[in-house]
């Protein structure tokens, strides 16, 4: 079966949240973790997202793991290929949108894509090229005070134009509701006026079958998990793709469940919040301390054991992450505490949990690194952008990888009640 879409994701929990997109549209998607060797066999499916650890690294890094990603893409004969980034934008001034996105144009030979971080299902909606989190600019949205990347300009093409020394465009809402010809026609002009990157408005999933129809022959497409919504319409009105009905299904799963969370977002701590089970908060002083948290908490954990679900976090408020990063470093705090977790994740499952949700993107490449993971097969969504998951091997374990701004405040037990 060819591969239609090669895709490169900046943290693990995006790239989840794009492959639940695709499956739900039909398209039979395998996530994997890191790049994979040149020669090793990929498996078989319509699209295959990377996930990379490249949001928040420095942009050389990013843009070299994005490259690699690609040319794996490449040898694996993708037709089309798309970076995906978070769909409040995260970045900063430096990058590592407009760097990547560069790159990547660069070593495809193409000379043009767009950005839509859109995902109106989850409230990011842009409009006139600002980008909207509910009712709320992104500048006055909670991202206004992230640790590590604070958004305080909700104008796209603004920010994305001091990432790149490239022309960035807006395609604005009007040229997006005349309809995908339209669209394309708009794209192309700007395209011809020197436009290197064209800043897409959305503010429904109609708005997103009509950009992804426009670009369904773009050699890439960047932006968030919600314009790969109208892609594989796209493909099928174009003969490329038949319809799967069991795009979704996954292998079934015994063993005990627990959360483990780490993003320190207001929807995670929400979810922390609501949460009524047995829960258990690492002290994350004494983790960068470098005292053994893990088997303090694994130590609480294992009597608690069952079918019904534990937590387990070390997700704090914005003004206690700061005064620890302050204390210990930004590095070295966050290390401190991505080592923790990873250590009671290989707790956690030699004691037989086979089912975990995990909370943050840090988190849970840190938590799928320590159990070995290094696929995953995407299954039913729990709710907007966060689908269960299944490892590929002879053990599966099931995994819902939650980026830390989504999911309803019983996000928690609603997931192990649809597992």
């Amino acid at each position: 079966m060819a591969l239609l879409l090669g895709c490169i994701a900046d943290d693990l929990t995006g790239a989840t949240d794009l492959a639940n997109t695709l499956v739900r549209q039909g398209m039979r998607t395998v996530q994997l973790i890191g790049v994979p060797a040149m020669g090793e066999p990929l498996p078989e499916a319509d699209a295959i997202v990377v996930a990379l650890k490249s949001r928040t690294i420095p942009a050389a890094e990013a843009v070299a793991l994005s490259r690699a990603a690609l040319e794996r893409l490449k040898d694996a004969g993708a037709r089309q290929y798309f970076f995906k980034y978070c769909s409040t934008f995260d970045s900063t001034d430096h990058g590592n949108i407009g760097p990547v996105a560069d790159a990547l144009l660069a070593d495809l030979g193409a000379t043009f894509t767009i950005a839509c971080p859109a995902f109106p299902e989850n409230k990011r909606t842009i409009y006139l090229g600002h980008l909207f989190v509910g009712d709320l600019l992104l500048s006055d949205s909670s991202m206004r005070t992230h640790p590590l990347t604070p958004m305080t300009d909700a104008n796209l093409v603004r920010v994305l134009a001091r990432q790149t020394p490239h022309k960035v465009g807006l395609a604005a809402f009007k040229e997006v509701q005349a309809g995908s010809a339209a669209l394309r026609a708009a794209l192309d002009a700007l395209a011809a006026k020197g436009a290197r990157h064209v800043v897409v408005d959305a503010v429904g999933d109609a708005d997103l079958t009509i950009i992804g129809e426009a670009v369904g022959d773009d050699l890439l497409v960047t932006g968030g998990s919600g314009v790969a919504l109208g892609l594989p319409a796209a493909y099928r009105r174009r003969g490329l793709l038949p319809h799967k009905a069991n795009a979704a299904a996954l292998p079934s799963v015994e063993g005990a469940a627990a959360v483990l969370a780490g993003s320190c977002s207001a929807a995670t701590l929400g979810q922390i919040a609501a949460f009524k089970g047995p829960h258990f908060h690492l002290d994350t002083d004494a983790a960068c301390r470098g005292e053994p948290v893990a088997e303090a908490a694994l130590a609480w954990a294992k009597p608690k054991l069952g079918n019904a679900p534990i937590l387990l976090s070390t997700s704090d408020t914005p003004e206690a992450v700061k005064a620890l990063q302050t204390k210990y470093g930004v590095e070295k705090s966050s290390q401190a505490i991505e080592r923790a977790m990873a250590s009671l994740a290989q707790g956690l499952a030699a004691a037989n949990v086979r089912r975990f949700v995990v909370a943050g993107g840090e988190t849970s490449g840190a938590v799928v690194s320590a159990l070995g993971v290094t696929s995953l097969r995407i299954g039913p969504e729990i709710d907007p952008g966060v689908p269960w998951t299944a490892s590929i091997g002879d053990k599966p374990l099931l995994l819902a990888l939650k980026s830390g701004n989504f999911g309803a405040p019983d996000f928690f037990t609603k997931a192990f009640a649809r597992s």
